[in-house]
């Protein structure tokens, strides 16, 4: 998603912020710091034209099934990289450890999925859990369900778009050059974006061109492609990434009493590849695996473990169990 440019007097450190104070569980339906009736067009336009445009996926016209794999691996490779395994448990949670390179890949793969700059991610994210379902939470559906799905996207609020909270939740995330451009920036993330878009199209179009000798032929496939392999892997992706904020605090079963409404949902599990058993995550959000029973799988873990084989990932932070395992055999 586009973001907007950060003010300038984000070169320089913002004034202190006042400590979190406890706040009750929100009641009412009025949601946290919402400036009333103030929309962010900035957030609203895009996600509107893009809902728009990934209804050409109903039309015969823009169908290949190249495009279908193209959504498919788009998925896996685009949303499960990026999103959950890049931004949440490698730059939110410090999970495990990349090389620079992988993890600047990793949040590039997100950006090509229409996220938000990473430091306002992990900036909103980590603000979710220490204030989980109560006043500062970002996105609680105790407020609406609309409101933690989207609905916290598109109205102003004090408390997330600031760059004091940026450099009070995600001041290792500024640190980064990479990541702090990003901020700096406004059209970066969504050039980006773009650009991996007309990629897509014009490999289509080259590709089909010369199958079939005809212009019209490639530009039919290079449109599928970009509609199936990009904007409905756009918007797929961010209803599942949503999810998480919504479904998994209202319906499902709860293996820990962790002082908030976090759920295990089998179905948000199987869509994210393991997001959905929410509530072992908060019960252990640095773990890098939110895999507590054997059949609560968690294939963004599987990656990990992966990297970890490969020898790409290290510090690998595992379950709570087995790091008091560890450390009761540790010599003394």
């Amino acid at each position: 998603m586009i973001t907007e440019e950060l003010a300038p007097t984000m070169l320089a450190p913002p004034r202190p912020v006042a400590p979190a104070t406890p706040s009750p569980l929100v009641s009412s339906t009025r949601a946290p710091n919402r400036d009333k009736g103030k929309l962010r067009w900035d957030y609203l336009l895009p996600l509107a034209t893009m809902h728009v445009l990934a209804l050409l996926a109903a039309a015969p016209w823009f169908f290949s099934w190249t495009g279908v794999v193209a959504f498919a691996l788009g998925v896996s490779v685009f949303g499960q990289l990026g999103v959950p395994i890049g931004y949440h448990r490698l730059l939110t949670h410090r999970s495990f450890r990349v090389p620079k390179w992988l993890e600047r890949c990793f949040v590039t793969t997100a950006l090509c999925c229409g996220q938000n700059t990473p430091a306002r991610w992990v900036c909103w994210h980590r603000m979710h859990h220490q204030h989980a379902d109560r006043r500062d939470d970002p996105h609680t559906p105790l407020v609406t369900f609309f409101w933690s799905h989207v609905g916290w996207l598109l109205f102003d609020n004090r408390s997330t778009h600031n760059a004091a909270s940026y450099y009070k939740y995600a001041r290792d995330i500024l640190d980064d050059p990479y990541y702090m451009y990003l901020e700096k920036h406004r059209l970066a993330a969504g050039l980006i974006y773009l650009a991996h878009a007309a990629l897509f199209f014009l490999c289509g179009l080259g590709v089909g061109w010369a199958a079939t000798g005809e212009a019209l032929a490639g530009v039919q496939f290079g449109l599928s492609l970009l509609v199936w392999g990009v904007i409905l892997r756009t918007v797929y992706v961010w209803h599942i990434t949503w999810a998480v904020n919504s479904l998994s605090h209202l319906f499902g079963y709860r293996s820990y009493e962790t002082g908030e409404e976090s759920r295990n949902n089998w179905f948000v599990a199987f869509i994210t590849g393991g997001e959905g058993w929410h509530n072992n995550h908060h019960h252990d959000p640095v773990s890098a695996s939110v895999q507590h029973r054997w059949w609560e799988i968690d294939l963004n873990y599987y990656v990990i473990k992966l990297l970890e084989w490969c020898g790409l990932a290290t510090h690998v932070v595992r379950p709570a169990h087995q790091r008091r395992a560890d450390r009761s055999r540790a010599p003394r």
